[in-house]
């Protein structure tokens, strides 16, 4: 049977040779169609990926509450005549006890930290930069995936104790302590003297990445115990909205309002349009020990934050494997639509083997004649003419491949989106460029075999 296959395939590869051109062209279907269909799925694993990188920024089974500032405009100066004002209620804002309250009566939360962010200025030895002073707890670098590649990150009595110790980020390293060991040493962040006991690892992060998940350059920060943000920094909670509005008529309703020291906002007396921020905490991130409770953690926080802000909804949580799974799912169905695009390209090939071989059939009818004349069976006939439709259809496969891989890698470049080409999306792409052939060369094969020997010798 082996020699049988190997003498069809002389045959067939002999054709070809007799008719290169036209053999080429019947197989360039196959060819940009498997070219296609890799790198269309190398388009897909790579946004896969993407969001797989995503989710490890983020946190596979976090949950984030953030604070939202709401915008009140209005005239400050007026007497209240002729409006009503609807009385608001009171809220604290996002606070340590919220958090303490989270991580005290909802068992399933494993790790959770503030964050507190502040703009400010790094300075040493005469570098000067601006960057962000971000206060969070121990169990930040854990939750987030960072891994601290020099020093140790702060303790707990550290952060209980509001001392005044930092980790800087790889970035901040780089720029303010190049060549030089920063474990040990000090870096002024505003007016406030920090000791560096840690840097994190470089973080690579694309400008999509930022951008879509709406996250910070991690490298250009420096990470500080929360308590000691809120106590040698700022302490939003410290501030009421009467105290911005006394200190905005004080100030004649001109200029920039100032509060213990803060810039709050400004405006005219006649209009102001300021957003006041009275949460002590920017975000509060935990993570639960199930992605499985996500759902429902979030729905608790949500109450319970409700009540304790007096039904003041100041805050939104997020879920960010329910999002993300939003987004691989949509990558997922476009990454569909494109491979099943392509693939018509494998189909019109196909069709294409199947005009050639009928015509290839036509024109060796004398061929098939003398072969069944000197004993060749009907199968040995399909044998043959699949075995050529099969050889067209594994040379433009192969060819394909090749193409597809370039494609992939161009794409790469001149896009500047990742592309990931996997074995399976070449097996699956070869595959179907075989079945193409076998269904596609059948029809001409059997109709081969079924000419009379005798009519075939006389055909001219």
């Amino acid at each position: 049977m082996f020699q049988k296959v190997l003498y069809n395939f002389d045959i067939a590869i002999e054709a070809i040779k007799r008719n290169k051109l036209r053999g080429f062209l019947t197989s360039l279907g196959i060819i940009f169609g498997v070219a296609s269909v890799i790198a269309m799925l190398a388009i897909g694993r790579g946004a896969q990926q993407e969001v797989l990188e995503q989710m490890s920024l983020l946190g596979t089974n976090n949950v984030i509450i953030q604070t939202v500032v709401d915008q009140e405009e209005g005239d400050v100066g007026s007497d209240g005549a002729g409006s009503e004002k609807e009385s608001k209620r009171y809220s604290p804002g996002l606070t340590l006890d919220d958090l303490n309250s989270i991580k005290k009566l909802i068992p399933v939360v494993e790790k959770i930290s503030p964050e507190i962010i502040y703009e400010s200025t790094f300075i040493r030895e005469g570098r000067l930069r601006t960057g962000k002073i971000i206060g969070v707890s121990t169990d930040y670098f854990d939750i987030n995936n960072f891994d601290v590649a020099e020093g140790r990150a702060f303790s707990d009595m550290q952060f209980n104790q509001s001392s005044t110790v930092c980790v800087i980020g790889y970035d901040v390293k780089t720029k303010f302590f190049a060549g030089e060991d920063p474990i040990g040493k000090k870096i002024k962040v505003g007016k406030v003297w920090l000791t560096v006991i840690g840097v994190l690892g470089k973080r690579e992060l694309t400008t999509e990445s930022i951008e879509s998940l709406g996250i910070r350059n991690y490298n250009l920060d420096i990470y500080a115990p929360a308590t000691t943000v809120l106590l040698r920094f700022r302490n939003r909670a410290l501030i009421t909205e009467q105290s911005i509005k006394q200190a905005a008529a004080a100030n004649g309703g001109d200029g920039v309002v100032v509060v213990n020291g803060q810039v709050i906002g400004g405006g005219s007396s006649n209009n102001t349009n300021t957003n006041v921020n009275y949460n002590q905490l920017d975000k509060v991130v935990a993570r639960v020990s199930d992605t499985r409770y996500s759902t429902m953690v979030a729905e608790v926080m949500s109450r319970m934050l409700e009540r304790r802000h007096n039904e003041v909804v100041d805050f939104e949580i997020i879920v960010p494997e329910l999002l993300l799974a939003q987004e691989q799912r949509t990558k997922q169905i476009f990454n569909i639509v494109l491979s099943s695009i392509a693939s018509i390209s494998l189909i019109v090939g196909g069709i294409g083997i199947m005009n050639i071989m009928l015509a290839s059939v036509v024109e060796r009818y004398r061929e098939i004649g003398v072969r069944m004349a000197v004993g060749a069976q009907k199968k040995d006939i399909e044998l043959q003419f699949l075995t050529e439709a099969l050889t067209l259809s594994v040379t433009g496969g192969v060819i394909g491949i090749i193409l597809g891989m370039v494609f992939s890698t161009l794409i790469e470049v001149a896009a500047d989106i990742q592309t990931i080409v996997s074995f399976t999306s070449i097996f699956i792409s070869f595959g179907v460029a075989l079945l193409v052939g076998v269904i596609f060369g059948y029809f001409p094969a059997k109709k081969a075999a079924q000419h009379d020997p005798v009519h075939a010798l006389r055909h001219e």
